[in-house]
């Protein structure tokens, strides 16, 4: 597996967002719970990484919060590729990124409905936080946050791609 920085507007980003998005309309049975003001764009997206097994398997992207924090956006693995440790890697690259641009903290808010999401990122040491920003007054937000001052060199350097 390969994770590579793409641009938003790349094709593999665009068909990953649109399989998230048809996933989340499945579990809250309407198209999006994220409130309005929170949806990213490319403008607001710092970094977006995409994981390659011969195809595009999964992405996460980071938006910056304040100098030095920033908040996970719109993670998501292939359902066909969950539990072999696609996640993992994409979080941990994600980290070593925020912490490449200078960021300490990651902050992020995943759904109600989606109980995997909860245990994979508490399982990675993030704490469930009361909701920020965008998500305070959102009925389905679960917020976590994670420092990452205390990772250190324990991260890899994303360069660009990992693999």
């Amino acid at each position: 597996m390969i994770i590579r920085e793409v641009p938003w507007d790349h094709p593999d980003a665009i068909a990953l967002r649109k399989a998230q998005r048809d996933e989340v309309t499945l579990r809250y049975g309407r198209p999006d719970t994220e409130p309005a003001s929170a949806t990213p764009t490319g403008i607001d997206i710092a970094v977006f990484l995409v994981a390659y097994d011969e195809e595009p398997i999964g992405y996460g992207a980071l938006r910056e919060l304040d100098d030095t924090s920033g908040e996970i956006k719109r993670m998501y693995v292939r359902p066909d590729r969950r539990g072999t440790g696609v996640s993992t890697a994409i979080v941990r690259a994600l980290e070593s990124r925020a912490l490449e641009l200078g960021w300490t903290r990651l902050a992020l808010e995943t759904g109600d409905r989606l109980p995997e999401a909860r245990r994979f990122y508490e399982r990675e040491g993030y704490v469930r936080i009361p909701r920020f920003g965008h998500y305070i007054d959102s009925a389905h937000a679960v917020c976590y946050e994670k420092t990452l001052a205390s990772l250190g060199s324990s991260l890899p350097r994303t360069g660009g791609e990992l693999g």
